[in-house]
């Protein structure tokens, strides 16, 4: 049976060069004494923007394992499929992140919440999480309420499931439950009766995605406390933690962060909670990778520089089109934006310094980089131009790629020094 690691990264490439430098970092962190298993990750938004195909994420991984001598697990995620994307992805594919976001609030059929129901009763009343100090006071119309929100989406991820099992075969691929892009987060009683639904449909999931409070918006920092962001990922732990045990579900069941790249102000909380538990971690990482590109041509200067200033300059006037996808995951403020007029007179140290990571240089903007982040399908618009010099400048851009995913994400979550 194929079993993930107990931590691991969605290693996101959109345009499919960064694998080497993506895998020196993991190979950087077990010379640290962290194993961590790279899972390969990209959505079918993002190769229909592209116009690749899910077996392009399976040659590059494929290749640069076998050129770095890897001996460890890897893996390639169907990144966010659905019923109706799952087949194109199949094949390839060895890790399926089954998103039920859409399916999240419509109404199973009376008779098979009634069915759930009558094995869940028992929770009613004080339910006690072992390792949560205060119980939770559960009605019949909470439970009630919880099924017919949640179970048409766990009905639907059984479905997904079994159509992916039939092709790869029980136990030949690894199963992820996404439920993170919905309005409002999950309470932890709400995790709790979600996955005895995923285990009510005999889905062996390993890694569960819930939505939690505050805003994960797409390349930039958390927004929101993470004192209670703490408070809330401990309560999640220790509910699939009990989960586990009272359901039978897979005994490595972790959570996954998704959109979890650049959120550097809770990956201390997270890092200590995991170690004080002794528990695992699967953190999602996509366009940040992207930017890692962007931020390496324009240090390079001259016609990369040029390249990326009019990715920007683009960008500028399709603001609408490039974040409508996003809307829920990006919050750019226009007039913080910087015009072409000023950009055109930047250097390339100027410019490489207001998109990169690094909250207390005073040239970063967060803006920026969140619109460059939804801009890469710009880039998409002139591959061979990209690719090119992507090639050219392959030592600058491999080493802020290597950078970022190493020293900014790694070392941050894991405490190394």
């Amino acid at each position: 049976m194929k079993t993930l690691g107990k931590y691991s990264f969605g290693l996101g490439d959109r345009f499919g060069h960064q694998g080497s430098a993506q895998l020196k970092a993991i190979i950087e962190s077990s010379k640290k004494g962290i194993d961590i298993t790279p899972v390969w990750n990209k959505s079918n938004r993002e190769h229909m923007t592209i116009g690749t195909q899910p077996s392009d994420v399976r040659i590059e991984a494929d290749q640069v394992t076998k050129k770095a001598g890897f001996t460890g697990d890897y893996f390639v995620d169907a990144d966010h499929i659905n019923f109706d994307t799952v087949d194109r992805f199949i094949e390839s594919s060895d890790f399926f992140t089954i998103d039920v976001a859409s399916y999240i609030g419509k109404k199973a059929e009376d008779t098979m919440i009634k069915e759930f129901l009558s094995g869940v009763l028992k929770y009613e009343g004080d339910l006690k999480i072992p390792g949560i100090i205060k119980s939770f006071s559960i009605s019949k119309e909470q439970i009630t309420h919880i099924a017919e929100k949640y179970l048409f989406a766990a009905i639907k991820a059984r479905e997904i499931y079994r159509k992916i099992e039939k092709i790869k075969g029980r136990g030949n691929f690894i199963t992820e439950v996404s439920m993170d892009e919905v309005p409002e987060p999950q309470t932890p009683v709400e995790l709790f009766f979600i996955l005895r639904m995923l285990a009510t449909e005999y889905i062996p999931v390993q890694t569960i995605a819930p939505k939690f409070s505050g805003r994960f918006n797409k390349g930039v920092d958390y927004v929101g406390d993470p004192q209670d962001f703490a408070l809330e990922f401990e309560s999640d732990l220790k509910v699939i933690d009990f989960a586990v045990k009272e359901f039978g579900l897979p005994e490595n069941l972790k959570m996954s962060i998704h959109s979890g790249s650049d959120k550097f102000a809770i990956y201390p909380h997270i890092g200590s909670i995991i170690r004080k538990y002794d528990k695992g971690i699967h953190l999602k990482t996509a366009g940040t990778t992207w930017l890692e590109e962007v931020i390496g041509l324009a240090a390079s200067g001259g016609e990369a520089l040029a390249f990326v200033r009019e990715i920007y300059f683009e960008s500028l006037g399709q603001i609408e089109e490039l974040c409508a996808p996003y809307a829920d995951v990006i919050d750019i403020r226009i007039q913080h934006l910087p015009s072409k007029a000023l950009v055109a007179g930047w250097t390339s140290f100027k410019f490489a310094s207001a998109i990169r990571h690094i909250t207390n240089n005073q040239d970063y903007n967060p803006d920026m980089r969140q619109l460059l982040h939804v801009a890469y399908k710009l880039a998409a618009h002139r591959m061979d131009d990209y690719f090119r010099l992507l090639e050219k400048y392959e030592d600058q851009v491999s080493s802020s790629v290597y950078e970022n995913i190493y020293s900014r994400h790694i070392c941050r979550l894991f405490g190394i020094l």
